[in-house]
Formats: structure tokens, C-alpha cells, sequence
């Protein structure tokens, strides 16, 4: 049976009624006002007596959990997210260049060798007008004033495609890639030797980014896909989750600038230590980002 909408005295009261602690009621209902009592439920999970199982759940908690602990769990994933979103940028933006420089030079008779079925998959070239380079996307300002000048060219040349196609989309076009030694090339370039790990850590990659872009948990994230052996050292239980996840970011980061690389993974630690210090109850409820 679908549930009724209720008011926040009364979610309030539901929470202590389970066993959370709650110190200040009146900064509590402003929080529920601001967050959400459903959004928040996601980050008081770890308090609950059954976590990590979803089945057969009692909400109830255990012993010394807090509001305040929950929101500030939630407040590390939200600025976990933030930092992440600028160095998943940055790879994605050397992944795109890499692609579009190698391959438009090797190419170079060739502007659109992004639908030439001697470059890509035919079905792919076949279809990339009706599922990439749709009216919607020519209506983005570089790619219509390419087509005011040049109204007889069916698509722009590849540095203008390429830049404005989605990050899933310059994978899909990577993947169907018929010259062997054009998915080794790029893939050398990060520093991976094996195509099929490459593309485990770039659909890695982009499960976070668009976990970071929707407001996904992160802290608690698991992946449909789990991340293939490389050189990106993890351990097994470590295959499906944020941990194994960041440790992939930071060897592509690593790749793209060792500085930078090394700035994300000190302040995901003092994210942590920060969360830990205000929290400590959480830290045996979550992933040790310390690792990274």
C-alpha cells in the first residue's frame, strides 16, 4: 500500500520512536525542510540495525545514533561529490583530446571518420545521425554555426562533434573503433596495456561521474559492473565499491597529472578524517577512505 505524505513533527517523531537521537529539534526540522526526510533516510541506512541488508528492515537503530551524525555523513558525500566532479572532468577531458587529436591526425582525409565504416562499426556510422548527431544536438552554437557556414556538410568535422558529445558516447564510439591499434593507442596513453581493462576503468569512471552528476550516494555506491584486474591495485572486496572505484580515478588522474592526482587523494582523506572526528561512530559503518 502506497504511503501518505506526513509533516516533519511527525517524521521527527518517527526517528525517535526507532531509537535515533536527536539534539536539536529545531535545527533538525530545518534540515528536513532543506534536505528531505526520504534523501536523508538514505544516509541514516548505515545507523540501522540490519545495515547492509535491505530485506526485512525494522528502521530501527542501534545504540547511540544520532541525526546529527547522518547529516554529516551527508555533508561529506555531497562535497565528495564536488571534489570529484573536477578531477573526473579533467580525465574526461584528456580522454575526449586523446581520441580526437590521434585519431583526426591519423584520419586526416578523413574529417568525419567518425561515420566512416573503414574507421568505426558500420551499424555504428549507420546510426550515429538518429542516436548522437540528433536535431537536439545541432542546436548546440558551435555545431549550428558550423552548419550556417557550411550548409551542404552533413556533419562538423571531429574536433566540433567530438567536443560536444557526451562522455557515454565517446566511449560507444572508442568501443566501435574497428583498428585494434587505435584502442591500444589511447589506451597505452593512461598507462593500461589491456583494451578490455581501459574500457573497465572508463565505464568505472563514468558510473561515478554520473553517480556525482544525479546526487547519487557515493559513500555507499555499488557498481553494476565490477572493475576488471589492472594496474590499478584493489582488493577483491573492493571490485564493486567507491574505494575500488577511486583507487581506478586516481591511477587514470595519475596519468593525466601526478600533481592533481595527488591533491584529490589528500583531500578525500581530509574529508574523511574531518567526518571521522565529528562522527567517529561512523567509522566503523563505512568504507576507510583513508586507503585511497
Amino acid at each position: 500500500m502506497t504511503k501518505s505524505a506526513t509533516t516533519i513533527d511527525r517524521q521527527l517523531g518517527l526517528l525517535e520512536s526507532r531509537g535515533l537521537a536527536i539534539a536539536d529539534k529545531d535545527k533538525a526540522r530545518e534540515i528536513l525542510l532543506d534536505i528531505g526526510y526520504y534523501r536523508l533516510g538514505f544516509y541514516l541506512f548505515p545507523f540501522e540495525k540490519s545495515y547492509p541488508d535491505l530485506r526485512n528492515r525494522t528502521h530501527e537503530y542501534i545504540e547511540g545514533a544520532s541525526f546529527e551524525d547522518a547529516v554529516n555523513l551527508y555533508y561529506f558525500d555531497f562535497d565528495l561529490r564536488l571534489l570529484l566532479m573536477r578531477y573526473l572532468n579533467r580525465i574526461e577531458i584528456a580522454f575526449r583530446t586523446s581520441l580526437i587529436y590521434h585519431l583526426s591526425n591519423k584520419y586526416n582525409s578523413t574529417p568525419i571518420w567518425f561515420v566512416s565504416p573503414s574507421v568505426v562499426g558500420r551499424a555504428y556510422a549507420r546510426d550515429f545521425e538518429s542516436k548522437v548527431y540528433t536535431p537536439d544536438f545541432k542546436r548546440n552554437p558551435v555545431i549550428r554555426r558550423h552548419h550556417q557556414k557550411n550548409p551542404d556538410d552533413r556533419f562538423a568535422p571531429s574536433w566540433k562533434t567530438l567536443e560536444f558529445m557526451t562522455f557515454g558516447a565517446v566511449m560507444k564510439l572508442y568501443e566501435q573503433l574497428k583498428d585494434r591499434e587505435d584502442k591500444i593507442f589511447i589506451a597505452h596513453k593512461f598507462g593500461i596495456r589491456q583494451v578490455v581493462t581501459f574500457e573497465s576503468y572508463m565505464h568505472t569512471i563514468r558510473q561515478v561521474r554520473n553517480a556525482c552528476a544525479h546526487g547519487l550516494l557515493l559513500y555507499d555506491l555499488r557498481l553494476p559492473l565490477a572493475i576488471r584486474r589492472g594496474p590499478a591495485a584493489y582488493n577483491p572486496s573492493e571490485r564493486n565499491n567507491i574505494i575500488g572505484a577511486l583507487r581506478v580515478i586516481k591511477y587514470v588522474m595519475e596519468r593525466v597529472s601526478a600533481n592533481r592526482a595527488d591533491d584529490m587523494g589528500k583531500q578525500i582523506k581530509n574529508l574523511y578524517e574531518d567526518l571521522c572526528s565529528v562522527s567517529p561512530k561512523l567509522k566503523p559503518l563505512i568504507p576507510n577512505f583513508l586507503t585511497i
